[in-house]
């Protein structure tokens, strides 16, 4: 019986409360710096990080009052540490650099203290958000393109006025070697849609962006030459008016000798329109033989 209760309280000595959270969502931005959240019940704290969707692969351990990093796993190397001013009031978050696709996963955050054993679980979500979309046209087909995007996007064409424009889109997707996805589509208006403006929207979970065709500067520049273009044809008209009068007059001038008016009466009414030299081109006798 004695043998019994001593067996009792050494259970009773020796058992430590686990605290176990619910799992937390973080997005982070690639090749950006994410935090993990995690909590430690204070004091003296032994630390261990493990990337659990990967097989538990050592991220960060810290013991001892200092980081341990000689089984952390090649792929953190450098990129991993903890706020190590802040770890005796509780705090062992992790900060992870330059974050990547292979990243992602369900992490586990185990915090061992003289006050008891909490583990955490922190679901990593990774963002490339669609920075730019371009769209560029070649003969009669229009293509939209993004590029560096996680996760996969979505890429929709529209128009307006509406039609079903989406039917007729050849989509295609890349994966490059950082597991990033290049997206780009093409589309070929039909006659009786050349006139429409089309929009290109590409999107993932968190992130969107939409380019229209044709743009507004394109529009604007088209408006500018147009007016270029009817002044350009006043400016025309006017100098051909010109010419045309100018050449009117001198016919009419050429044609005067042919009045019926005497010498006299011609050269006053000459010089009163015309000049002398003009006059003389006309009549040239008349000067002579007023001489």
């Amino acid at each position: 019986m004695a043998g019994n209760k001593c067996a009792v309280f050494l259970v009773l000595l020796t058992f430590t409360r686990t605290l176990t959270g619910g799992d937390t969502d973080v997005s982070c931005i690639f090749m950006e710096t994410c935090m993990l959240p995690c909590s430690s019940e204070g004091g003296t704290a032994v630390i261990h990080w493990f990337q659990q969707s990967a097989g538990n692969r050592f991220v960060h351990s810290f013991y001892e009052g200092k980081d341990q990093l000689g089984l952390q796993n090649q792929r953190f190397r450098g990129r991993t540490s903890l706020f190590s001013d802040q770890i005796s009031s509780g705090n062992a978050s992790l900060l992870l650099t330059k974050v990547e696709v292979q990243d992602e996963g369900r992490y586990k955050c185990y915090t061992s203290t003289e006050n008891g054993i909490k583990e955490s679980f922190i679901n990593l979500k990774m963002d490339a958000p669609v920075h730019e979309v371009d769209i560029q046209r070649e003969g009669n087909t229009l293509t939209c393109c993004s590029e560096g995007i996680y996760p996969e996007p979505k890429l929709t064409w529209s128009t307006s006025p509406p039609s079903n424009v989406n039917s007729k889109c050849n989509t295609r997707m890349q994966e490059t070697e950082q597991h990033l996805y290049n997206i780009s589509s093409s589309v070929t208006p039909s006659d009786s849609e050349t006139d429409l403006t089309f929009s290109c929207t590409i999107s993932t979970r968190r992130s969107k962006r939409s380019v229209t065709w044709p743009s507004t500067s394109s529009k604007q520049s088209n408006s500018g030459a147009t007016v270029a273009g009817v002044i350009a044809a006043i400016v025309i008209t006017g100098v051909v008016a010109a010419v045309g009068f100018m050449l009117y007059k001198r016919r009419k001038v050429q044609q005067e000798p042919q009045s019926t008016d005497s010498d006299s009466a011609y050269v006053s009414k000459c010089f009163m329109n015309y000049s002398m030299k003009t006059c003389l081109k006309i009549k040239p006798d008349v000067y002579n033989d007023s001489n």
